[in-house]
């Protein structure tokens, strides 16, 4: 299933969707109308966990769907899937052996392969949704660069998960634009240049885990101004989903709705030779193969007077 976050109009409050063909139906009054108990929340979906996504499939496929809870998905506002998450997203820095090369080139970062996942975080407070603009504070960044990436978002936590058993801890994938300054680096740590408000595009949906047979063959892109900067497959990662589940769960418990930003691959602006940066005007899309497309526009929200 994709599963979104949307508006019917401006003045609505944010609802739990999902779609099927070009409609986007509303999980909860679905379930009304088939006395079935739905959440009207991602999160809230996510905590119910399997038998929820058991009962809503099963509504899709076997019940009826009125079309008074349904709107066409073109005249919704498509929220991120998670507008709010309750943690920080974990980001993974140098994840595709191409960007170690380019990030070791133009940001003095090591040539050699991490042993490790290289962690960092984005606060709840950079995630945006899909068409809302990316900011461009010139005070702050003269640098500003693009990221695509896979989202992967936890159905259950834990501690200590093993490589074994990580994937069935997965709920199912999205995108992530990780957006970055690259001239906001202090002393080597990323979460001032990664973690700025709408430093965090994420959507359109989420395509559960079922979906998605082979998260390690997946197509991902990026353009600016509709000429392609990054592509690649998920088969290049350096270290893969379970790899990842498994090494942020011996230090710290993950939880249910954490969302994993898995990594770049190469085409970043950074590593461009001459480099090149996001400026306003600029448009930014990014895919990844049965997912959906994230696009953003760049504005100028620098700040008048002294900073």
């Amino acid at each position: 299933m994709k599963l979104v976050t949307y508006r019917a109009s401006i003045e609505d409050e944010a609802r739990l969707g999902v779609l099927r063909d070009d409609l986007v139906i509303d999980v909860q009054a679905l379930g009304a109308v088939n006395d079935v108990d739905m959440p009207d929340t991602m999160l809230g979906l996510i905590d119910a966990g399997k038998p929820a996504l058991a009962a809503l499939q099963d509504m899709l496929t076997s019940k009826k769907v009125p079309v008074n809870i349904s709107v066409n998905f073109s005249n919704a506002i498509i929220c991120a899937p998670i507008p709010r998450p309750r943690k920080n997203i974990w980001g993974i820095g140098l994840n595709y052996t191409e960007h170690i090369a380019e990030s070791a080139r133009a940001l003095d970062t090591s040539k050699e392969l991490p042993q490790k996942p290289v962690l960092f975080t984005k606060p709840p407070t950079a995630v945006i949704g899909q068409g809302e603009p990316i900011h461009h504070n010139s005070k702050m960044t003269k640098q500003l660069d693009w990221e695509v990436e896979l989202a992967v978002i936890l159905g259950s936590g834990g501690k200590n998960i093993t490589k074994s058993d990580a994937m069935k801890h997965v709920f199912g994938y999205s995108v992530i634009i990780d957006v970055s300054a690259r001239d906001n680096r202090r002393a080597g740590q990323w979460i001032f240049s990664k973690g700025q408000d709408t430093f965090a595009p994420f959507g359109p949906c989420i395509v559960t885990s079922d979906e998605i047979k082979n998260p390690h063959n997946l197509v991902l892109w990026l353009t600016k101004n509709n000429e392609e900067k990054q592509r690649s497959n998920t088969k290049f990662l350096l270290f893969d989903i379970p790899s990842l589940i498994s090494d942020i769960s011996t230090g710290m418990t993950v939880e249910p709705g954490d969302i994993i930003a898995t990594g770049t691959p190469s085409g970043v602006g950074a590593g461009r030779d001459p480099q090149e940066w996001m400026w306003p005007g600029d448009v930014i899309e990014a895919c990844v193969e049965g997912i959906g497309t994230l696009r953003h526009p760049i504005i100028n929200a620098t700040p008048s007077g002294d900073v």
